[in-house]
């Protein structure tokens, strides 16, 4: 694996030099925080390209390292491709992309607070509540994981269209934790 670190006023230019000189696939676009890492010094994110030579077995990962609430160039005027890779960086954690066509969530609501994939996201004990009555109630969910209920969501308000329970109706709402 070969990995280079650049500035991040400097990865669009990075990377156009990759794609010229036969990195010419985006494989991937992913984030890292680093806020728990033990032993890690630089800065809690970092932005990796994944590039690949699509005739040959050459990779490279480009690393841009990011404080908490700083920005980097988008690089979709590189690769088209780009846009929804960096759209799920951006609602995973947090990190935004400058001149982004359309950076809005890709993965999660609309109306869901957080990037999930930060370490300091709230897991397991605070419900999660959506605008249109669904939520995800922890203990369920951890129940549901390891079989010991069947339901991993719970609805209020209304019921969901093509879910049945085992027993052909929903459940009640005093079966659902809210």
């Amino acid at each position: 694996m070969t990995r280079v670190t650049v500035p991040k006023h400097a990865v669009v230019d990075a990377l156009r030099a990759c794609r010229t000189a036969g990195l010419e696939m985006l494989t991937d676009i992913f984030g890292i925080d680093y806020l728990t890492y033990p032993g890690h010094r630089g800065k809690r994110f970092a932005v990796v390209y994944n590039v690949h030579c699509l005739h040959g077995a050459d990779r490279l990962f480009v690393r841009v390292e990011l404080n908490d609430g700083e920005s980097v160039p988008s690089v979709t005027g590189v690769w088209r491709g780009a846009d929804f890779l960096e759209r799920e960086t951006f609602d995973m954690l947090g990190i935004e992309f400058e001149g982004h066509p359309n950076l809005r969530k890709l993965l999660t609501p609309e109306d869901l607070e957080g990037h999930p994939h930060r370490k300091d996201f709230p897991l397991g004990e605070t419900p999660t509540l959506f605008n249109d009555g669904r939520f995800l109630d922890p203990a369920a969910f951890r129940a549901g994981l390891t079989g010991k209920n069947p339901g991993l969501t719970g609805w209020k308000g209304g019921a969901r269209h093509g879910v049945t329970s085992e027993q052909g109706s929903l459940p009640d709402e005093g079966g659902a934790r809210g």
